[in-house]
């Protein structure tokens, strides 16, 4: 079959087809293990309602648990760590990879960085920036930071040395080098670095809101698992899940705006 051979590009309508296919199969598993009665099921309502309660409960997580201002809140929150740490991880990524006495002083930090697990974090900016809104931006930043400066790094790493070459016999400076050459040709994949870094920010930031947070995703979900409803985490989660999407695919279209000459999807 075409479907086992190797790198094989396959038509669009069966990429669709076996990509829905996981995510039909697991709503029906889903609406197997809860359909019925309460004492019926096979999982508990308490352990996972549902599909019908959980879009039942979209009403009150819009209007008791304030789901737009929460969900701006959140947005505001991923941007702007995002920015700050964006600002220090891209310079530093880029001096870092063009010059090796920048790389042999903070390749041990970023080391350590590296290996840290991010919920370790939490409780670090706390100690450090308090339970208010700049604990949050900060360990976004950090975070953000964390996950990209590896990735900048070997961006430039991937430039062929072939151009600086050709661009010192041209008479090129250092400055020149770096900013024409190597920061030039690897902006796509620096790019895609803060694209995919964008996507995994929503996972951070329920890590950010868990604690000492009156508003945001994060904060609805604790209260839900603490004070119900249980249908409200699910509907959280989902909501998640479509805004992330929906901005990976503006950072997409934008990649096909400013790198036409490189595949975006």
């Amino acid at each position: 079959m075409s479907l086992w051979k190797i790198r094989r590009p396959i038509p669009p309508a069966r990429i669709w087809l076996l990509g829905a296919l996981p995510i039909v199969l697991s709503l029906g598993l889903w609406y197997l293990l809860t359909h019925g009665a309460a004492e019926d099921r096979v999982l508990s309502p308490v352990i996972l309602p549902s599909p019908g309660e959980v879009l039942g409960s979209f009403p009150s997580l819009w209007f008791e648990r304030a789901l737009s201002r929460s969900l701006i809140t959140s947005f505001l929150r991923v941007l702007v760590g995002f920015a700050v740490g964006a600002l220090v991880a891209v310079p530093l990524g880029i001096f870092m990879a063009s010059f090796e006495s920048v790389r042999a002083a903070f390749r041990p930090l970023t080391t350590v960085f590296g290996y840290l697990p991010i919920p370790t974090l939490v409780p670090l900016t706390l100690s450090l920036f308090g339970t208010g809104e700049l604990q949050k931006v900060m360990f976004l930043a950090i975070a953000f930071f964390v996950y990209l400066i590896p990735l900048v790094v070997k961006a430039i790493d991937d430039v062929d040395s072939v151009y600086l070459q050709t661009a010192f016999t041209l008479g090129a400076s250092a400055p020149q080098a770096v900013r024409r050459v190597l920061v030039a040709i690897a902006w796509p994949d620096i790019f895609q670095a803060l694209r995919n870094g964008f996507g995994v920010g929503w996972g951070y930031i329920l890590l950010a809101e868990m604690v000492a947070a009156e508003t945001g995703l994060g904060n609805i979900i604790i209260t839900s698992q603490r004070r119900g409803p249980r249908e409200h985490i699910y509907l959280v989660l989902v909501v998640i899940t479509l805004v992330a999407f929906l901005t990976d695919r503006a950072w997409g279209w934008a990649g096909r705006r400013f790198f036409p000459y490189r595949e975006a999807k």
